[in-house]
């Protein structure tokens, strides 16, 4: 796919998902603008070769009047300002609604699940398109949220629209979507690390999955809670949500698991932002009886990821670490295989604010658009 040209139009002409964007320029509104993942999306936006903002919006939740950007983000004091019309943008209080394709052609939700799940139909009514970074729909069946989510879901007819917005492995679909639901940051990790072997013969899922995770604090979002507070996260690891976790169900679905071969342990840390997680499967011996040899395992991802920039598979002796991909759009991919006993550990990191989050949201955009898949993330891949 060759780059599109750069120069900014003042207006993009309506066009049907899967089309080619007719003009360099896309206007996307962000609600939810007010938290972590939502802040990362202006920042990435309002540098978009391809991408003007043309509204900021809060979740909803706090705030009832108008906010100076810089207020609530100072680290974007002076970066918006250029990137939207008029005067330096606020963000106004939560009226998505109110949004028209004369004023933008997509909509990032950073909202709360049972907001989105309300939101988004109306705006795909209105013509827009919607790229969710919520878990409103990320799971097919509307009977899955009441045990995951704890609320009935609204909207059955967006939930089976929805693509899964992992372009690693649905690229072509979202390319054609009015609708992505963004991946949880743990279930991108975990699920890019096992998507090649589980689309394979060598793995053992008998054995049983298990998926133990670490995350950054803003993973858990910007709203206050006693459990957040510096004290509780300063030289701590904590485990929660065990059994329980919304990111179960996506990575089980995906990858076609059963919810009894998998466990995901999920903890929180006291770094800002990244995930490593360590994932634990056993390999089935070969046909023949052989065992399955860790540069055989290199391979296998290497040639699964091979049209995936954004998927680093690294070197045979070396083993991904936060550092390695905080502030990148990256995912980094290792291994450790004791050939013996055919158990392999897959090593995956990734930032959860940009390729768990917002990140993976313009990935998702540029695809829906017609854009090269990393377009806008480029500067950050330069300072990885």
């Amino acid at each position: 796919m060759k780059e599109t040209n750069t120069a900014v139009e003042s207006e993009v002409p309506h066009q049907s998902p899967g089309e080619p964007c007719p003009s360099p320029l896309i206007r996307a509104a962000v609600a939810g603008a007010s938290g972590y993942a939502g802040r990362e999306l202006i920042a990435l936006l309002a540098r978009h070769p391809n991408a003007r903002l043309t509204r900021l919006m809060s979740s909803g939740q706090r705030h009832t009047e108008a906010i100076p950007l810089e207020k609530l983000h100072p680290s974007l004091r002076g970066v918006a300002s250029f990137a939207v019309t008029g005067s330096p943008m606020g963000i106004q209080p939560l009226e998505a609604t109110e949004l028209t394709l004369d004023e933008a052609d997509v909509v990032f939700l950073a909202t709360p699940h049972e907001a989105s799940a309300e939101l988004a139909p109306e705006l795909l009514t209105r013509g827009l398109r919607v790229v969710d970074l919520s878990g409103a729909f990320r799971l097919k069946l509307a009977a899955e949220y009441p045990r995951w989510y704890g609320f009935e879901h609204p909207a059955s007819a967006a939930l089976q629209e929805a693509v899964y917005g992992l372009p690693e492995l649905n690229g072509p679909a979202i390319a054609k979507a009015r609708l992505v639901a963004n991946p949880g940051c743990y279930a991108t990790a975990a699920i890019l690390a096992l998507a090649p072997l589980a689309g394979s013969a060598w793995l053992d899922k008998s054995a049983g999955i298990i998926c133990d995770a670490k995350s950054g604090a803003t993973g858990a979002g910007r709203a206050p809670t006693e459990k957040l507070h510096f004290a509780e996260v300063n030289e701590n690891c904590r485990a929660y949500g065990l059994f329980t976790h919304r990111h179960v169900p996506e990575i089980l679905q995906a990858l076609g698991l059963a919810e009894e071969g998998f466990t995901l342990t999920p903890h929180l840390v006291p770094v800002n932002r990244g995930i490593l997680a360590t994932v634990y499967v056993r390999l089935a011996r070969t046909p023949s009886g052989g065992v399955v040899k860790l540069n055989e395992v290199v391979k296998l991802f290497r040639d699964f990821y091979q049209t995936s920039p954004l998927v680093r598979v690294v070197e045979p002796d070396a083993l991904p670490e936060i550092q390695w991909v905080a502030n990148t759009p990256y995912a980094d991919l290792g291994f450790a295989l004791d050939e013996r006993t055919g158990r392999l550990i897959v090593v995956s990191a990734l930032d959860n604010l940009v390729k768990g989050a917002a990140g993976q949201a313009i990935q998702n955009m540029n695809l829906m658009f017609g854009l090269v898949e990393e377009t806008g993330l480029a500067s950050l891949r330069r300072q990885a």
